[in-house]
Parts: structure tokens; C-alpha cells; sequence
């Protein structure tokens, strides 16, 4: 199933991954909301940039 992402698409999504508990860490231990939002809007920023790099290269 991974064989048809390159190295580079598999890094990102595991740093969205990483990033997404991250935040849950910060809102449910550490009680800092706003640090929580701050850290897991990058998320989705992340995959995002994945998704338009991937269609630039289809073009």
C-alpha cells in the first residue's frame, strides 16, 4: 500500500500525524489551548502543501 508514496509524501504525512498529537498533548496535559491550536493548525497546512505539490507534478 505505501509502495506507491515516495519517502518525501510519507514524511510529511507522519509529521501531520505527529503534529496532530502533539496538539492533542498540549491541550490535554499541559492545559495550553491556544498553543494546542497554534500546533495543530500546521496539520492540515501540511497536507495541504502535499496536495498542491502533488498536482503541480501531475501537470
Amino acid at each position: 500500500m505505501f509502495k506507491r508514496f515516495k519517502t518525501s509524501e510519507l514524511i510529511l504525512l507522519i509529521i501531520s500525524v505527529l503534529l496532530i498529537f502533539l496538539s492533542e498533548y498540549y491541550f490535554i496535559f499541559l492545559k495550553q489551548p491556544m498553543k494546542a491550536i497554534f500546533v495543530g493548525l500546521w496539520s492540515p497546512t501540511i497536507l495541504c502543501l502535499l496536495i498542491y505539490l502533488n498536482q503541480k507534478r501531475k501537470e
